[in-house]
């Protein structure tokens, strides 16, 4: 029996006066929170307890959403059980009955339309269209017809009065995604319509009255292509009311497993093979990979890893030879006095892991902390228990 089973939502931070990195392992993997060494500072487990708050009205403030969304299958479908992707569904689903615009950003593959479809999918609007253009895929000349429509002839091969995706949208949701794509001059009129919630076709003088939810996303650092001139700043506040940020895979690197469970389902069932799991190995070399592609490139891994094998069990020999090859810049595990107690060990790993991250942000501890997933006050105990120091 786990602790997870015995009492699913009971925290356990396991105390003992031995230490070993098998028991360490053993005891969180039946789904203790913490392990501690004795002595126990004070100071260590009250932090301990208060991150263990914290995951907790989490986990209820789900389970409440879940309980009153528009379809359950919605939730039920999105994998995640990490901290930092927990405060985005929360969030997603608090902003969902709200009308106000709301940009999503993170790295390419990280999920956004599936936020994004969420929100519509639990909003007011649910019953009516929700309408996806990709920015990027359409060319420049065609992005204004595209969006606001046009009557027939203003443009070579224009035969017939067409809706834009603006009157598509009438009444419901309008996701704009690669929004950082759009022409200066494209700027300027979007700014017009989201502000007049008016839209005349190209071609035409005739105004049309539209009424949308927009949502919008990107991988760009708007702020940057700001300061640059290259993005309108009045547009930016216009879309931007409530932001919504995905985390890289990388750092919810605890999701791992229930995707990969999830894409070879997926990818079993298309290819019609009894895939029963993945051996530990090839689990630990995906875990341990640092995803450019982020979910993206794990569902293009698994996908032809389920293609090509002729077993039961995905293995090493299965995946991209570079899965495998972790370079050991990318862990701190490396390099630790094996002879050392389980404690000292973990505090070498999480000092290192602390003082990578203050020196990538020039010793800021808020945006530190916040790519750490911790709180500021957890931060401030972190860097003053460790001695990390400002060099």
């Amino acid at each position: 029996m786990t602790f997870e089973t015995a009492s699913p939502v009971l925290p356990v931070i396991f105390m003992t006066a031995y230490s070993s990195v098998e028991k360490a392992v053993r005891l969180l993997k039946q789904g203790a929170y913490n392990y501690l060494t004795k002595p126990v500072e004070i100071d260590e487990l009250n932090h301990n307890i208060d991150n263990i708050i914290e995951k907790l009205k989490l986990v209820k403030e789900n389970e409440k959403f879940k309980e009153g969304i528009a379809d359950k299958k919605d939730f039920d479908n999105m994998i995640f059980g990490s901290e930092q992707m927990q405060k985005v569904v929360n969030l997603a689903l608090r902003v969902s009955e709200s009308d106000a615009n709301i940009l999503i950003t993170g790295e390419s593959g990280t999920g956004k339309e599936v936020i994004a479809n969420l929100i519509h999918r639990n909003s007011r609007r649910k019953n009516n269209a929700f309408v996806k253009v990709n920015i990027a895929a359409i060319p420049e000349t065609l992005i204004e017809a595209e969006l606001f429509g046009a009557v027939r002839g203003a443009y070579a091969g224009s035969v017939e009065d067409r809706k834009g995706k603006f009157e598509e949208a009438d009444n419901g949701s309008l996701f704009l995604d690669e929004i950082g794509d759009l022409s200066p001059e494209m700027q300027v009129k979007l700014l017009s319509a989201i502000q007049d919630k008016k839209i005349t076709r190209l071609g035409s003088n005739k105004v049309i009255k539209t009424d949308i939810r927009l949502i919008t996303a990107t991988n760009k650092d708007l702020n940057k292509l700001i300061e640059e001139g290259k993005f309108r700043e009045d547009l930016y506040f216009r879309f931007n009311v409530i932001n919504i940020e995905l985390p890289p895979l990388k750092k919810r690197k605890e999701d791992i497993p229930r995707l990969i469970d999830l894409f070879i389902k997926k990818f079993g069932e298309r290819e019609r093979k009894k895939i029963t799991s993945i051996s530990k190995d090839a689990m630990s070399a995906l875990i341990k990979y640092n995803y450019r592609g982020n979910i993206r490139e794990l569902e293009n891994i698994i996908e032809r890893a389920v293609v090509l094998t002729r077993g039961n069990i995905l293995t090493l020999k299965d995946l991209p030879v570079f899965i495998n090859t972790v370079d050991e810049k990318d862990t701190f595990f490396y390099k630790i006095d094996e002879s050392l107690p389980l404690p000292e060990r973990l505090n070498i790993i999480e000092k290192n892991i602390i003082e990578k991250s203050l020196k990538k942000f020039n010793f800021n501890q808020t945006k530190a902390a916040d790519e750490l997933g911790i709180s500021e006050s957890g931060i401030r105990y972190k860097i003053k228990s460790l001695n990390i120091i400002n060099k």
